[in-house]
């Protein structure tokens, strides 16, 4: 009797372990992503407002990618800290590694597959209250490494949202939302860029996920 008891824990373990929803895979984020609770806070406080200056807005007001230390960029810097096994030729471009995306859960091998989004895009940032910058603080915000405003992600990905903020584009992956809007916002709030209100009516749905 206790055989077949043990038998049969052992089948139950062994099926549920076929049944079990593979987790994703481990991937790095970048620094200083808030809480859940942190972020609605920081969103309360965000200025409500129309975007600005949209006929103003060009890419090359916001200088990147730059030099960050000896011959890698910005983008060649992301990909070494967001990938897997990551090598590198003398120019500091990547030349093998694995790269996850959490917009969509695609995992790559190739570098060339792989953009570097700025979660709240260059010409939201504009629209927001960076047109009133200076050049080199709009270096700062394009090449910012302290904070979760940079991403590797899938290319295409990255591609369909442009320059959309969350009430017209969310990352396809839903999991990933929570996350998401806790970064979109801690940039907002660290840069004191504003938000409009379907922005924010989008941002707080998505941290109702979290």
């Amino acid at each position: 009797m206790r055989r077949a008891v043990i038998v049969l824990l052992a089948t139950v373990f062994a099926v549920g372990l076929v049944t079990v929803p593979a987790a994703a895979p481990a991937y790095a984020t970048p620094p200083n992503i808030p809480s859940a609770s942190t972020a609605a806070a920081r969103l309360a406080e965000l200025r409500v407002a129309t975007e600005s200056h949209h006929d103003s807005y060009d890419r090359d007001l916001f200088p990147h990618w730059i030099t960050i230390s000896g011959s890698c960029n910005t983008r060649e810097t992301v990909l070494k800290r967001d990938g897997t096994s990551v090598v590198t030729d003398s120019a500091c471009a990547a030349v093998s590694g694995r790269w996850f995306s959490p917009y969509d859960g695609a995992t790559w091998t190739a570098a060339s597959d792989v953009d570097i989004d700025h979660v709240v895009p260059l010409a939201e940032a504009w629209q927001s209250g960076a047109w009133a910058w200076s050049t080199a603080r709009r270096e700062d915000y394009a090449n910012d490494l302290g904070g979760p405003e940079l991403w590797a992600v899938t290319d295409n990905v990255n591609q369909s949202k442009g320059d959309q903020d969350p009430a017209t584009w969310q990352p396809p992956r839903t999991a990933f939302r929570c996350t998401y809007a806790r970064a979109w916002i801690q940039v907002k709030w660290f840069y004191s860029l504003s938000v409009n209100s379907t922005e924010k009516s989008a941002l707080n749905s998505m941290l109702g996920t979290c």
